[in-house]
C-alpha cells in the first residue's frame, strides 16, 4: 500500500503587510501567521497606528518583530485613546483626521507593495477598542486609496493589494479566552461563525508568537492586560488560545467588467 503524499505548500507565501492599533495587537492577533509567512520567504512588515517612536512600548515592538521575521517598527505615532502618555503631544487616533492619516498609511503600503493587508476587525476585535475600531477603518480606507494615482499622489506610485483580512473571533472558537477576559470586565466581541472564512493553525510557530508576546514586557503587568493574563495559564490552555488564527476575507478588487446591473 502506498503512503498519501501530503498536498504540496507553495515555497514562498506572499508578502503580508500588518496594520494594528497598539505594540502587542500584531502578536497576539497575526504573530503565528507573521512569523509562518517569514519562514517561508516572504516579506512581512508592520504599521502600529498608536505609541510614540521613542516610548518604551516601541523599543519592546521592535524586539517582537525581529522574534517574527517582520522587520523594523513603523509607527504613525498618535496618542492611545486610554493612554495620555503613549505619544505626549499627539492626537488621539480617535480624533485625528481621516484623511491625514489614511495618506500616511498610503505611503506605507506604496513603499512595502504587500500582496495581503491584515488588520483588526470592524468591531474592534473582543474588546471593542476604540483604537482598533478606528484602525480597521482607516487601513479600509487606505487600501482602496493606494490602488488609486489620483489619490495621494505625493505618497509614491499606486499599488494594488491583491487580499484584505481583517483579524477576527468566531463565536465557536472564544472558549477559555472568554471567561478570562470577563473575569477582568472586559468587553466581549466575537462575530458569527460564517463570518471568519481563515482559521490558520499557527501551532507550528507558537513558540515564535509566544516570545513575540513576551516581548511586550510592560503588558505583562498588572491583573488586565491579555499578555499578563495568557501569562498565567498553563501551556495546553494557552495554546488552545493562540494557537489557531481566525480572519475575515474583504473584498476590495474591481470585480468583473461590463456587469449590466448589480450582482450579489
Amino acid at each position: 500500500m502506498t503512503t498519501p503524499t501530503p498536498p504540496a505548500t507553495p515555497s514562498v507565501l506572499p508578502s503580508v503587510l500588518g496594520v494594528f492599533a497598539h505594540p502587542d495587537d500584531e502578536s497576539l492577533l497575526a504573530g503565528g501567521v507573521l512569523a509562518q509567512h517569514a519562514a517561508a520567504g516572504a516579506r512581512t512588515s508592520v504599521v502600529t497606528t498608536t505609541w510614540a517612536p521613542d516610548s518604551r512600548r516601541a523599543t519592546e515592538l521592535a524586539e517582537a518583530l525581529d522574534i517574527l521575521g517582520a522587520g523594523p517598527p513603523r509607527m504613525l505615532g498618535y496618542s492611545d485613546a486610554r493612554d495620555t502618555s503613549s505619544a505626549p503631544g499627539q492626537p488621539r487616533l480617535r480624533d485625528v483626521d481621516m484623511d491625514h492619516a489614511v495618506a500616511q498609511l498610503v505611503t506605507h503600503i506604496r513603499q512595502i507593495r504587500p500582496a495581503v493587508v491584515i488588520t483588526h476587525d470592524a468591531l474592534g476585535q473582543l474588546t471593542a477598542h476604540p483604537d482598533h475600531r478606528r484602525t480597521h477603518q482607516l487601513t479600509f480606507l487606505a487600501v482602496e486609496a493606494a490602488a488609486l494615482a489620483p489619490l495621494h499622489p505625493e505618497a509614491g506610485q499606486p499599488w494594488q493589494v491583491r487580499a484584505f483580512y481583517a483579524a477576527t473571533h468566531p463565536h465557536s472558537a472564544i472558549g477559555d479566552l472568554g471567561p478570562l477576559l470577563q473575569g477582568v470586565g472586559k468587553t466581549l466581541e466575537s462575530v458569527p461563525d460564517v463570518y471568519a472564512t481563515a482559521a490558520v493553525d499557527v501551532t507550528a510557530w507558537l513558540d515564535q508568537k509566544w516570545a513575540a508576546i513576551r516581548s511586550h514586557r510592560s503588558q505583562l503587568e498588572g491583573e488586565r492586560p491579555l499578555p499578563a493574563l495568557l501569562a498565567r495559564l498553563d501551556d495546553d490552555r494557552r495554546t488552545q488560545i493562540l494557537g489557531t488564527e481566525y480572519f475575515t476575507r474583504l473584498d476590495l478588487t474591481p470585480g468583473p467588467p461590463g456587469l449590466r446591473h448589480l450582482t450579489p
